[in-house]
């Protein structure tokens, strides 16, 4: 088995202030990204590839945007996503990566974790759901647990969003203020709110254990959330190698229409209010 690599436990550099990416920009570049999506999409299909997708963050850090962004223009039968809930009670007699190991991929699938099996070692860790002695055996066998799945041909990408506490309170109280957005703000959110420090141990005490040479972690800033997506879709599009499959020019053929009669079955059309 190959070394782990040496990991650090300090803060992440900030970055340098910049302007906020305009919409313009972003959807210019956003557009460019998912025709290359397309193209790993193909690629992944065609050589049977195996790709796993890990993402970990913050409440609020931007997880579930990023991953919009990666999926809104793929199929879901390629790119698919696993967002698990709280286990069940046999679920939590299980061996604990039971109820994960069904959902990696199998050729020709790119599977992505909304929060993973990383659970332990964080809100798990955190909030008291499990033993500090089971969260160390956690952090001891996933080096182990990941091999094995690098060595059966899964290129495996774990991405943490790192927040600054005040641009993650802004997003928590926007989420308190926005009907569209209340959804995303569970009651673990609100425990977890005055747990800064705790969940900074956890992150450190995670990366110390897990950063390896067959499994790192990559960190991505997510003040902006637009640059941050454009940054993780790079990235990925990076780290997992693809061509573009030749294509033959669609065409589409000549079709008739006004062979059928008009139907005289009374349609229930929805009001049209707009």
């Amino acid at each position: 088995m190959a070394s782990k690599k040496k990991s650090t436990t300090e803060q992440p550099a900030p970055a340098a202030e910049s302007k906020p990416l305009g919409n313009k920009a972003y959807e210019k570049e956003l557009r460019r990204l998912h025709v290359e999506l397309v193209k790993l999409q193909q690629w992944v299909v065609h050589k049977g590839l195996k790709v796993c997708i890990v993402f970990e963050g913050r409440d609020g850090a931007g997880k579930g945007g990023t991953i919009k962004a990666i999926t809104e223009r793929v199929s879901p039968r390629v790119f698919r996503v696993i967002a698990l809930p709280a286990p069940t009670e046999r679920e939590k007699s299980q061996l604990y990566f039971q109820r994960y190991i069904p959902h990696l991929p199998a050729a020709g699938e790119i599977v992505i974790f909304d929060r993973s099996w990383y659970n332990r070692a964080g809100v798990e860790r955190v909030m008291g759901f499990c033993s500090q002695e089971a969260s160390d055996k956690f952090l001891a066998g996933v080096p182990m647990v990941e091999q094995a799945m690098v060595d059966s041909g899964i290129i495996l990408l774990k991405y943490w969003l790192e927040v600054t506490p005040q641009e993650q309170e802004r997003r928590l109280r926007d989420r308190i203020d926005d009907g569209r957005k209340i959804w995303k703000l569970s009651p673990m959110d609100i425990k977890s709110f005055d747990r800064w420090d705790d969940y900074t141990r956890a992150r450190d005490a995670m990366f110390t254990a897990t950063d390896t040479a067959w499994a790192p972690w990559f960190v991505a800033r997510s003040e902006d959330k637009k640059r941050v997506r454009l940054n993780i879709i790079s990235h990925l599009l990076a780290h997992v190698p693809y061509e573009e499959l030749p294509a033959e020019p669609v065409k589409l053929p000549k079709r008739k229409i006004g062979k059928v009669k008009a139907s005289e079955h009374p349609f229930r059309v929805i009001p049209e209010l707009f």
